[in-house]
């Protein structure tokens, strides 16, 4: 980061902040683990351990899928998007307290982080599930929806929802910088409350009533009403996506305003 004054003397502006952007998204991805190709798919790997963990589990203990004939298709389609909204939101705070150093360049600003941290996100969890995808054919699973428009409409609503939260959880740090571990534990509340490992339309519905107000719980469902058109999933789909942009312009806001606190 070093050579960025003298490179953008001879830069447009919007040059100038394309390098900016670019080094700062080579620095997430070399920084992860190891200064290596082979430290970022461990990146990339990482959540798909996560999903195939689920199913061994399931399989070795010959559990039945909640719903469906094939357990890699029914944890696949909940974990992906679950795990996808997590990072992002978790990642996006964690950017800015690896790199925050940074800011003291007057090229980089906060905003910067955020937004080079979100889109290595957003590649590596398209990645995971390619990954996912493969493992899925390889092993004779069908990974292609009934509705595959409701899918991928699905998996940008946990992008969304990520990129909001993870707003949020920027604009708290710089008051709070133990929040980081509170939202650790909170992440596995909602995790274990966004049906993953279950069904949720089959709970109680006085349960599933106050679960519902998980959007994480809401994204999952939107994937698997896109694999499972006959199990009659109901999902909020204005809930989901104005949960996520208004959570993303508070924290937008919010980041704003506590960018001086931050950065000193």
């Amino acid at each position: 980061m070093s050579a960025l004054p003298t490179a953008q003397m001879q830069k447009s502006p919007a040059e100038s902040y394309l390098h900016v952007l670019h080094a700062l998204i080579l620095r997430d991805m070399r920084t992860r683990f190891g200064a290596s190709i082979w430290g970022y798919a461990v990146v990339v790997l990482w959540p798909c351990v996560h999903v195939f963990m689920l199913i061994a589990i399931y399989t070795f203990q010959k559990l039945a899928a909640p719903l469906g004939d094939s357990r890699p298709l029914f944890f696949a389609t909940g974990a992906v998007p679950v795990l996808v909204f997590q990072y992002i939101s978790r990642e996006v705070m964690k950017s800015v307290i690896m790199n925050r150093p940074l800011t003291y360049y007057p090229q980089v600003k906060l905003f910067d982080l955020v937004f080079s941290r979100i889109l290595v996100e957003i590649v590596t969890g398209f990645l995971a599930l390619l990954v996912v995808t493969s493992v899925l054919i390889a092993i004779g699973t069908n990974p292609v929806p009934a509705d595959p428009l409701t899918a991928v409409c699905g998996y940008v609503a946990a992008i969304v929802l990520g990129i909001g939260v993870g707003t949020i959880n920027v604009a708290i740090i710089g008051f709070f910088p133990g929040w980081m571990i509170g939202y650790a534990l909170f992440s596995i509340i909602m995790y274990v409350s966004s049906g993953v490992m279950f069904l949720p339309s089959y709970m109680p519905d006085k349960i599933y009533y106050w679960m519902k107000f998980n959007p994480a719980l809401q994204c999952a469902e939107w994937v698997r009403s896109a694999y499972y058109p006959y199990a009659g999933i109901h999902v909020d789909y204005l809930y989901v996506i104005m949960f996520g942009l208004t959570a993303a312009s508070i924290g937008l806001f919010l980041v704003k305003h506590v960018v001086s606190k931050i950065q000193g």
